[in-house]
């Protein structure tokens, strides 16, 4: 069955916000997760110059020590081309609800840090009243921020609201900070098949879609998009060039994807950890170990490769907020 990802943001006001020393031999998790994602960047890069890598929310790794005393970290900050954030102004407490504004607050301080870095920052508000959509939409738009207004925490849907969408344009996107608008949809169940699906994504006018790589078949497995479909969304309605982005997962496994052996339930390897209460089916990962990390990238196999070579723009890595779980 398809699990839907729409992973909410993490923000630590209103709690003590613990400092973490690193003494010598302290693990320091956020560095971990530093270097995964500067690894996974450089691989990619080096097949695909242009290849865009946004991680999702896990925005205290953009500042030494993960809060508001800490230099940016430039290493970390120059791997990336976007910033991805969900709930900032709408959804953290529940859906269609304001974030308490010390959230908002805290979010962005990072978030703006990301952005005056030269990297794009796209929003995931979750609302559904027109009302609201309209003011996350004008309170993104005055930060400079790129948003989406999700009317389902699912995912699941095109939204119909509004009309043409914010900021169409015809030009040609080529490169992330030129996105005027994004469509973020994981779990394409409504289809009845991936003609339909991909019939309706092409009909669209955004400038970047962010989207499964994988999509459920008659029979109910797992199958990657092929290269020609991939290659017909990346032309927008308009006849405008768009970039297509794949989402992944790199902080937790998920046992519906292609690369989940049955035998990991009874004989987990050693890298993997908890399962996530909020998502069965998920289970936290050391994401520092080889092993996983050859999961993810450095083989013909591997998640990233196959990505690459289906013709997908870029990757949005979720679970960079794993660092906590370990914490």
């Amino acid at each position: 069955m398809w699990v839907a990802r729409g992973v909410r943001a993490v923000a630590i006001i209103g709690i003590i916000v613990l400092q973490y020393s690193y003494a010598a031999g302290e693990v320091d998790y956020k560095q971990r997760m530093r270097d995964f994602v500067q690894d996974i960047s450089r691989y990619a890069k080096k097949k695909d110059p242009g290849f865009c890598i946004v991680p999702q929310n896990g925005h205290e790794l953009m500042r030494e020590g993960g809060d508001s005393e800490g230099m940016p970290v430039p290493e970390y900050i120059e791997a990336v081309d976007g910033a991805g954030q969900e709930d900032l102004f709408y959804g953290y407490v529940r859906d269609n609800a304001p974030t308490p504004i010390q959230d908002t607050e805290y979010l962005i301080f990072f978030l703006d840090a990301t952005k005056s870095g030269g990297v794009a920052v796209l929003v995931t508000d979750y609302c559904w009243d027109r009302r609201k959509m309209d003011d996350a939409f004008e309170l993104n738009s005055k930060k400079g921020y790129v948003s989406f207004q999700a009317p389902e925490r699912d995912l699941d849907v095109i939204p119909d609201y509004p009309r043409p969408i914010r900021n169409e344009n015809a030009n040609d996107v080529t490169a992330l900070k030129e996105a005027k608008n994004f469509l973020y949809l994981l779990d394409p169940g409504g289809w009845s098949g991936k003609k339909d699906y991909i019939r309706d994504l092409s009909a669209t006018n955004y400038d970047v879609i962010i989207m499964d790589a994988f999509f459920e078949d008659e029979n109910g497995d797992q199958r990657m998009l092929a290269s020609e479909d991939v290659l017909a969304l990346k032309r927008k309605r308009n006849g405008g060039r768009r970039l297509v982005i794949s989402y992944m997962s790199i902080g937790e496994a998920e046992e519906y994807r292609y690369y989940w052996r049955t035998s990991w339930k009874r004989n987990p390897p050693s890298w993997l950890a908890g399962e996530n209460p909020d998502w069965p089916g998920n289970y936290k990962v050391k994401y520092w170990d080889p092993e996983w990390r050859a999961v993810i990238f450095g083989s013909r196999d591997a998640y990233l490769d196959r990505i690459i070579a289906a013709g997908f723009n870029g990757v949005y890595l979720d679970i960079i907020d794993a660092f906590e779980y370990f914490e």
